[in-house]
């Protein structure tokens, strides 16, 4: 038998992540290395153990090997805990039939039974894409004072940008009397974090009639929440005023990079007060030549710097050997940029090598676009890869001959 939770998290991680283009041809989106030492996937899972949540479910569907051995038994995160801790759930073969995740309403549906296994009154629904601390028992406090049959976090955000998100109208309250998905002419500016809680029994209720209606996306923003509202529920948004990013683009994955440089960064990844937990071994030291300059950089544990590392964030193993540059750039784990090498406005994935003299990244700012290498590409030697570049094993056939 499994004790009875409050609460429990379902953390929605299954997306292709198709705008990150190279990084997520072999890899889910929440898998992607964030930080030097991070995963995206290791911000909701902290905000879930530092919020005192310890019962998780992670829905997986696309790509999910690495993903899966990254989180393991959430050990890393303390959530590898009797009668609770971290569960991942990918699609499974039913009596009927087996079935991918159609949306983020059928991925809960089709989940509906580990929830029952814990009998909660309330449900947390997270993505597993969005760079953030937040505490979610604040937000079911507000939750419960208000009554509500749901809760919508929300993020005040400029009106010019509001068009590109879900907005909620609501009354002096925060009680939600509309909900338009990025709509022409906003009338509020509280978008959407894609962050609710449901009492469970509200949820149950109106994922099985989402199942059963077959026009239906199976989407809560275009489905679930629309329906719930037309049926008059009590639903309330919660107000969030932190740093909080959707790095679902190459763009937005740089910058929020670029965000944990400078003093003080835009975000702490560091702050002793929220920890961010992850799996990555720090066991290593990083090692500075006699040549080796570093420039407001994020380096992690066992770097060996010999060339120009300058407003760039470097995860473990990575080498820049004598008289290589790197600028403006992110370059994930085991990475090799050779003598004399130049790498500019960029993201490297694991492993890949750029070969002696080669450029990566003709740039001088970000105007011309992010060049993205994946993970084991090799550029061969004095090759210039030019600005905007999504250089994968194809591109390499076509163009690096």
């Amino acid at each position: 038998m499994y004790k009875k939770k409050e609460c429990v998290a379902m953390l929605l991680a299954g997306g292709q992540g198709s705008r990150l283009y190279a990084l997520t041809e072999k890899t889910a989106k929440p898998a992607v290395p964030f930080g030097g030492k991070y995963r995206i996937i290791d911000f909701p899972m902290s905000n879930c153990v530092n919020s005192g949540i310890y019962t998780v479910g992670v829905l997986t569907q696309y790509q999910p090997l690495v993903l899966n051995e990254y989180i393991g038994n959430g050990q890393p995160w303390d959530l590898d805990r009797a009668n609770s801790g971290v569960t991942v759930l990918p699609p499974y073969q039913g009596k009927k039939s087996a079935d991918w995740y159609r949306g983020t309403a059928n991925a809960i549906y089709q989940n509906l039974a580990f929830i029952r296994r814990y009998d909660p009154d309330y449900v947390l629904i997270l993505s597993g894409d969005h760079i953030y601390k937040m505490d979610y028992s604040e937000m079911l406090a507000s939750h419960k004072m208000n009554n509500a049959d749901c809760t919508i976090a929300v993020l005040d955000v400029p009106l010019e940008e509001a068009s590109r998100f879900g907005i909620l109208n609501t009354d002096d309250t925060g009680r939600i009397l509309e909900f338009e998905e990025k709509p022409a002419h906003p009338k509020s500016t509280k978008a959407s974090m894609g962050i609710y809680i449901f009492n469970r029994d509200v949820l149950e209720e109106y994922l099985i009639r989402d199942e059963e209606d077959k026009k239906s996306a199976n989407d809560f923003g275009k489905n679930i929440i629309p329906n719930m509202l037309n049926d008059g529920k009590l639903m309330y948004t919660y107000g969030f005023k932190g740093y909080w990013k959707d790095v679902g683009t190459i763009d937005s994955l740089w910058e929020a990079n670029m965000e944990l440089l400078g003093t003080p960064p835009k975000f702490d990844i560091n702050d002793k007060k929220w920890r961010i937990y992850s799996r990555t071994s720090a066991d290593a030291p990083h090692f500075v030549g006699e040549h080796g300059q570093i420039t407001n950089s994020l380096i992690t544990e066992g770097c060996e710097i010999d060339g120009v590392v300058e407003n760039s964030v470097l995860s473990n193993g990575v080498k820049v050997e004598r008289g290589a540059y790197v600028k403006d750039s992110v370059i994930m784990s085991d990475v090799v940029i050779k003598a004399g090498a130049a790498v500019n406005y960029s993201i490297l994935d694991e492993g890949a090598v750029v070969c002696e003299g080669a450029v990566v990244g003709q740039n001088k700012d970000i105007a011309t676009g992010i060049t993205v290498v994946g993970g084991g590409i090799q550029i061969p030697a004095a090759v210039k890869v030019p600005s905007g570049a999504m250089v994968n094993e194809e591109y390499v056939k076509e163009n690096l001959k």
